[in-house]
């Protein structure tokens, strides 16, 4: 595979034909935060949290650096002022769902956000799709999954499933970064064998 030359921070990094700007900014130390990447699921975009600035073919545009490829000459800034507006903004809206997850209080602290922007809506869940992603393709089970679209959107164990696959799995359970998702199991336990709730 070719190396091309890229920059980020003003740093100049070689990486891999292929390789996203987040494997490239991770190869030389370079942090951006994430909730929804897992280095072993499919890059999947989907909390922006990762949003970075690139400057390609005489143009600037805000990326998901988990998606985006590297190119030859790209040019890519990982902290501005329009960056960390966006993640501030995005830190508030999820904090609205799951208020106390250290991972979210950890970055509004960051970026300063107000935890109180938007009305609380709490789900304990941002949608980052990591339990849903990993059983469906490293375990192979779909066990999880998303149900609804829009502001209902919701994760559900499916119990048919579930009651067979996951009393011994529960690998994606520390993959949450609102630590709920255990919640849901234990409720949908509940649910599939009401006796052993009493």
């Amino acid at each position: 595979m070719s190396e091309l030359l890229l920059q980020i921070d003003g740093k100049e990094v070689t990486a891999r034909s292929g390789a996203t700007i987040l494997e490239a900014a991770a190869s030389v130390g370079i942090s951006i935060p994430t909730l929804c990447h897992h280095e072993k699921l499919e890059a999947h975009g989907g909390c922006r949290i990762c949003s970075v600035e690139v400057d390609a073919r005489g143009r600037t545009s805000v990326v998901a650096a988990c998606l985006y490829p590297v190119e030859q000459d790209l040019v890519v800034r990982t902290r501005t002022r329009k960056l960390e507006r966006i993640r501030k903004s995005l830190v508030e809206m999820m904090l609205a769902h799951a208020p106390d997850s250290e991972v979210l209080q950890s970055l509004a602290q960051e970026y300063g956000a107000d935890r109180d922007r938007f009305e609380k809506e709490i789900s304990f869940c941002i949608h980052c799709g990591l339990c849903v992603r990993y059983c469906a393709e490293i375990k192979k089970k779909n066990a999880v999954g998303f149900i609804d679209r829009g502001p209902r959107k919701e994760i559900c164990f499916i119990p048919e499933i579930a009651a067979r696959e996951c009393w011994e799995c529960k690998e994606c359970f520390p993959l949450c970064p609102t630590s709920a998702l255990q919640a849901a199991f234990v409720l949908v336990k509940a649910l599939t064998f009401p006796s052993d709730a009493d």
